[in-house]
């Protein structure tokens, strides 16, 4: 070695060697180990190799930087604390390789050491030209992306991609993929450039497999774990997301047994272990709960005490739920004070501060509250802010609210406001009104945030209808039009029997004054229908033109008044080449109720409607009650004049754990003005009367309740003198009448769902239906007599003389089926023929009345309503547990693609 020493300090990275080996025995090799990969796979940086002794004297002559392509090298000295003229010794040259190491920026780096004249030879580390995600199908790549750090145009460093590596494997973690790996990969381009690959193996959705619970003796395994969200993987709950192992559910379920025993009375209750266990196979999970009973408390004394001048704690004692010697329920409790903080509100006491004191009695096992209520100002609202509505005008919202800046707080008005809000369906559901203090301790400020929705639809939907067949709908409406509340709406809807056009405006509050008002015009043409056994034919054809005003006014907050106006122009009509005989409607083909129907008429109708509605959501309610009584009066001017008088209530009740049960019932009358019925005719038109079956009464046919005429064809002429009628189903026709009155009751359970089905849109429920229409003059009839020949007794073809209309019978037509004209006998199918010149051969055909009954029809169901992505779905399944004969019944019916 020369007098001047020469040093050479070198540390080269290990993994970065092994890269670049791997790089040139094969086009894609591994990077780095997975997470869980013995630390041998995974190698570090060693410290630096101690250098050889350098004299204390020697001093920094010149610093050279070597091997750099894209930094600058005055880049790199900027991270090293060496300076020309600077004296160094070992502790210097270590701790510049230490700087060097910790840019990150260099595969294999050194100092040479040539009597002070330092040379710096780096590699660098190569640039990031693309990032590449392969195996990922359940997580996309939008969602991973944003995760990770590497990007292109970046420099690679081993740092950053294990940092990659640990998100994409904490993004499948979040999704209960406890099992996903991912292996880096680089392969390596010209101009020092690598493409990264993350090769990703997802692996199965991590199951909880069993749940088990230790130290439980008052209640079994399974009712427990009937409390938690999370449930055990299986067949029965196989298309549950609740068997995924979630950290965040698993605190939740510790929380819902502690309450479930609060609410049982074990006041001691504790969870003193949670431990999920992960699988060696990395596929499930065994969850273990430790818990520790204790003893079962009672309600000891209850009592009240109020500094609030209002509140009297003798009156308030007496409305509190739990009484002495009840099994204690920290749910009720907690109920109360929400309770007796409502019952604040509504005397001005917006903060009222209500505290329960507990007396835990271990000997006598018993709980003794008291509730102290602590002295608070009566609370005045002072402000009230609308945040976060873009479209919505503030007034649209501000008219909402039951109370106005300055005036005493109530907590009625508060949940009041709440209900009227969410019931405009503008914003986000359950919104709720926030309490904040205001400039003084008796001011309130009352801050609504809303978060806006879309209010407009366009639908262009075809379908397929049990009771319309194929069906075409077109419709737009803007419910909250201009951000005025203003409803507007257009819709052409077409199938094979109606078609109808409409165009609607309403405007909610005129001059800004609690006054609605709006307007429809509309063509609809409706055509009825029959039977003759699965096949449909159209009975007769009503098309209506009109239009109709409508005004509301509230009366109190609950009770409101509307009238209405509309004027219609109906045209009903019957297929001439079926029903029609000389140009005029023919009795005993069409029916005397059909002939009487059809006509041209005018509708000018006068109505009002009183209405009680407290419900606490007009789109989805699930507590309150609504009741409506209606009348309309037909006869100001126009050839119609009835009054028609309708009745209707339902009430709804939150059974809790989210089912609704919904109670309702509604009833009608119609009465003719202007004569009593003929002997031959009803005074109310067809048209005009109540029908009930599908889709309001459920389990029958649409139209399929109440009075109808069915005609039955003779099928066996055998005896002339008694044919026998076909009365099945293939050869009937049946002809719905409806009644004058009507009644029709319901009481249905919405069935709660989890998450994933509330978000597709499904709601399933269990329904009962009752209901019946009656009361409507019975028809003449056409029966086998009318057939019958009074010369000979026999039954016999109707004839119809071509140019008078006279009706004649047909002569008797004789066969010898045995070669014996002693002994003729009559074809089957053929009693008579008519003789030439007449144009009409009826054969031999009898009509039934039924139905004409107030006895109530009765089915049960279960349907569900979806939100689909073509359309309004809904199907149900229902069974008519009591009906009349003559009813139509039906089992299962749908609808896509219409309204329900």
């Amino acid at each position: 070695m020369n007098s001047v020493a020469s040093h050479k300090i070198s540390a080269r990275m290990q993994l970065s060697a092994l890269l670049m080996a791997g790089t040139m025995l094969a086009p894609v090799a591994p990077l780095m180990a997975q997470e869980a990969a013995p630390p041998a796979t995974v190698p570090t940086v060693p410290a630096p190799p101690a250098p050889e002794a350098v004299p204390s004297a020697t001093t920094v002559q010149s610093i050279t930087v070597t091997g750099n392509q894209r930094l600058e090298a005055q880049t790199i000295l900027s991270y090293l604390r060496l300076r020309v003229g600077q004296p160094y010794d070992r502790s210097v040259l270590d701790q510049a390789l230490k700087d060097l190491a910790a840019t990150e920026l260099f595969k294999d780096f050194q100092i040479t050491d040539n009597a002070g004249a330092l040379t710096i030879q780096v590699t660098e580390n190569p640039v990031i030209n693309r990032v590449i995600l392969e195996g990922n199908k359940r997580l996309k790549e939008d969602k991973i992306r944003p995760e990770i750090k590497l990007a292109p145009r970046q420099i690679f460093t081993r740092s950053k991609v294990r940092a990659d590596v640990a998100r994409i494997i904490e993004l499948y973690k979040r999704q209960g993929r406890f099992a996903a790996t991912v292996e880096p990969k680089m392969v390596s381009l010209d101009q020092n450039r690598v493409d990264v690959v993350f090769e990703i193996n997802e692996g199965p959705k991590s199951k909880v497999r069993q749940i088990n619970i230790i130290g439980n003796e008052k209640f079994s395994d399974g009712d427990l774990r009937d409390e938690m969200a999370t449930k055990e993987s299986g067949l029965l709950t196989i298309l549950s997301s609740n068997t995924s192992y979630d950290p965040d559910r698993l605190a939740y379920d510790q929380q819902k047994l502690r309450l479930f025993y609060l609410q049982n009375g074990y006041a001691d209750f504790r969870v003193i272990s949670a431990v999920a266990e992960l699988t060696s196979n990395k596929q499930d999970f065994i969850i273990t709960y430790v818990v520790e009973e204790g003893e079962r408390y009672k309600f000891g004394d209850v009592d009240v005490k109020s500094e609030i001048r209002d509140f009297r704690p003798e009156t308030l004692k007496t409305l509190l739920p739990m009484k002495k010697d009840d099994w204690y329920d920290a749910k009720l409790v907690e109920d109360t004070v929400e309770s007796l903080s409502e019952t604040a509100g509504l005397f001005g006491y917006a903060f009222a501060d209500i505290s329960p004191e507990f007396r835990r009695d271990p000997e006598t096992r018993t709980m003794g509250i008291t509730f102290n209520v602590a002295e608070s100002p009566r609370t005045y609202v002072e402000r009230i802010d609308v945040n976060g509505n873009t479209l919505t005008h503030d007034k649209v919202v501000r008219r909402e609210f039951r109370l106005n800046e300055g005036d005493a707080f109530n907590s009625f008005g508060v949940k009041r406001t709440e209900n009227r809000i969410n019931s405009l369906g503008y914003f986000q559901e359950n919104l709720e009104i926030e309490r904040k203090e205001g400039s003084a301790p008796d001011r309130i400020i009352l801050e609504t945030n809303v978060e806006e929705k879309p209010t407009g639809e366009l639908s262009l939907s075809a379908g397929f209808s049990s009771i319309e067949n194929f069906l075409l709908q077109g419709s737009i409406r803007q419910r909250n039009f201009r951000g005025l509340g203003q409803q507007l709406q257009a819709s052409v809807n077409y199938s094979s029997y109606s078609k109808s056009v409409e165009l609607g405006f309403t405007e909610p509050y005129l001059f800004d004054r609690n006054i609605s008002i709006g307007g429809t015009v509309y063509r609809r043409d409706l055509n009825s229908f029959n039977f003759i056994g699965s096949d449909r034919r159209t009975t007769f054809e009503q098309s209506t033109t009109g239009f109709q005003i409508n005004a509301g006014v509230p009366l109190t907050e609950f009770l409101s008044f509307f009238t209405r106006y509309s004027l219609n122009f109906d045209d009903v009509s019957l297929d001439k080449n079926l029903y029609y005989f000389r140009d005029e409607c023919d009795p005993l083909v069409a029916g005397r109720y059909l002939c009487d129907a059809i006509g041209k008429r005018t509708t000018s109708l006068l109505g009002f409607t009183i209405a009680y509605d407290d419900r606490d959501n007009r789109l989805r309610p699930t507590r309150g009650q609504s009741l409506s009584l209606s009348q309309d009066f037909a006869g100001l001017g126009g050839s119609v004049k009835y009054v028609r008088t309708r009745a209707a209530a339902s009430k709804h009740f939150n059974l809790g754990s989210r089912f609704i049960l919904n109670v309702s019932a509604e009833g009608g009358y119609i009465y003719p003005l202007g004569g009593r019925p003929t002997p031959t005719s009803d005074k109310v038109r067809l048209t005009d009367r109540f029908f009930l079956g599908e889709p309001q009464m459920r389990g029958f046919d649409i139209r399929g309740v109440g009075p109808r005429v069915i005609r039955y064809a003779s099928v066996d002429v055998t005896d002339p003198a008694n044919p026998i009628l076909d009365t099945t189903t293939k050869q009937r026709i049946d002809d719905a009448l409806g009644g004058r009155a009507y009644y029709q009751g319901r009481l249905e359970i919405d069935i709660p769902l989890g998450t994933g089905a509330k978000e597709l849109g499904l709601r399933p429920s269990v329904f009962l239906d009752v209901g019946s229409v009656f009361g409507v003059k019975r028809p003449d009839l056409t029966t086998l007599a009318d057939f019958k020949d009074p010369s000979d007794g026999l039954t016999k073809n109707l004839c119809r003389n071509g140019t008078t209309g006279a009706i004649s019978f047909g002569t008797q037509a004789l066969v010898d089926h045995d070669n014996n004209a002693a002994t003729p006998a009559i074809p089957q199918g053929s009693y008579s023929s008519c003789p030439t010149g007449t144009t009409s051969n009826l054969s031999p055909f009898e009509e039934r009345y039924f139905g004409d009954s107030w006895m109530p029809r009765v089915s049960i169901g279960a349907g569900v309503n979806w939100n689909s992505p073509f359309g309004p779905f809904r199907i149900d399944f229902a069974y008519a547990l009591r009906k009349e004969e003559g009813d139509d019944t039906k089992r299962f019916s749908f609808n896509v693609g219409t309204q329900f």
